[in-house]
């Protein structure tokens, strides 16, 4: 038998499976009505385990495992349909309309905000790229930029979250997790790290570096250029500008932005000395309330999900199946809770398309814990 053959075979099997399929999702959606009748379930584990179980055994030993993914998956679509079927609307649906609702449709021009570190840090330049004339409190740490925006003192706060070198910033995600707040949008900045010294310092003279310490991963193979310096890590990149400018003495450098050498009086001794060219950070804008402004197509959510195999896979392939694209997945644990993780989720999707709907209402059904952070657009 030549592969043409093989492949008319294949064409033949394809035709009865999508006719069974059909019929398949058929008698789901008839289940899904006479569930919302007598205000039952749509999910029911204990039958959806037996079912796997009975598919692996006639399946046999070589194909079982085969069959019992596919089959997962066929649940997922099953209950997808089952619940846009019953036409259920979770509160949170009503939350997210009610704020698109009464959001302004333009972003406040003068709002006051805050941000992590001292003035020409890299969150006051992403900040003045997101808001076009913002009145800026700086705070010491991020926790700080957290409970500014929970007491009222800031209506916004601007944090980093991830860099294309060094990865995610875990302090705010750890911090995320038992704060309240919404993100509102978000902006990736390019980021130009600069040795800055006193005028008249000497690159061989230098005997001490000062940076963030996501700065300082971000310049490893420079760093490597002093391998008699000591290298320091503090707050901010210009908190270490701002500790050079006033140390007054030309053996100690710091990393730091061009607008910090202009602000603290410093010469720049190197340029873009970041290990990666295309270094860039991204930023958010966060929120105490819940804002969602026009053109919003991107949206972050947090969930706790069940300690078992299959979780992880349940919440993908609901997503795969409302053809949702997940840009970012960051795990963190949870503090004081062994073994619990919580999961980060950045999604491509517009806040008005029906998949975007769908899966809001059916969150709830597939982990233990879910927060919506908000849905926004990236700032270009």
């Amino acid at each position: 038998m030549d592969i043409n053959e093989l492949r008319t075979e294949i064409d033949s099997i394809d035709k009865e499976l999508v006719s069974l399929f059909t019929r398949r999702m058929e008698v789901s959606g008839q289940i899904a009505d006479y569930k919302r009748e007598n205000d039952l379930p749509i999910l029911v584990p204990a039958r959806e385990r037996a079912i796997l179980k009975q598919v692996a055994e006639q399946a046999g030993p070589e194909m079982g495992n085969y069959a019992q993914v596919l089959y997962s998956l066929i649940f997922e679509l099953s209950r997808s349909y089952q619940s846009k079927r019953n036409n259920t609307e979770a509160a949170l649906h009503q939350t997210i309309s009610a704020a698109i609702e009464n959001t302004p449709k333009l972003f406040p021009q003068n709002p006051m905000v805050a941000c992590q570190g001292v003035e020409g840090s890299y969150a006051q330049i992403a900040c003045e790229k997101m808001i076009k004339n913002p009145f800026i409190m700086y705070f010491k740490n991020f926790e700080g930029v957290f409970t500014a925006i929970e007491k009222g003192l800031c209506q916004y706060g601007i944090l980093p979250l991830e860099n294309s070198t060094r990865g995610s910033v875990k302090q705010v995600y750890d911090l995320m997790i038992n704060r309240k707040f919404s993100i509102v949008r978000t902006f990736r900045l390019k980021v130009d790290h600069n040795l800055l010294a006193h005028r008249g310092a000497k690159l061989e003279d230098i005997k001490e570096i000062y940076s963030h310490e996501q700065a300082l991963g971000q310049c490893t193979l420079f760093l490597e250029k002093f391998p008699n310096a000591r290298v320091i890590a503090v707050e901010n990149t210009a908190v270490a500008a701002q500790m050079v400018s006033q140390s007054h003495r030309k053996d100690v450098a710091c990393l730091s932005s061009r607008a910090c050498a202009e602000l603290y009086n410093l010469d720049v001794l190197a340029s873009s000395v970041q290990d990666k060219g295309n270094n860039r950070t991204r930023f958010i804008c966060i929120s105490k309330k819940l804002e969602i402004y026009p053109g919003a197509d991107k949206t972050s959510i947090m969930m706790v999900l069940p300690h078992k195999p299959g979780a992880l896979y349940k919440v993908l392939a609901r997503m795969y199946v409302l053809g949702i694209n997940v840009t970012k997945l960051e795990s963190r644990p949870i503090p004081e809770r062994d073994f619990e993780f919580m999961f980060y989720f950045d999604l491509d999707t517009s806040i008005y398309s029906e998949e975007f709907v769908q899966l809001m209402c059916e969150l709830d059904d597939l982990c233990e814990e879910f927060t919506y952070l908000g849905s926004y657009r990236e700032v270009v």
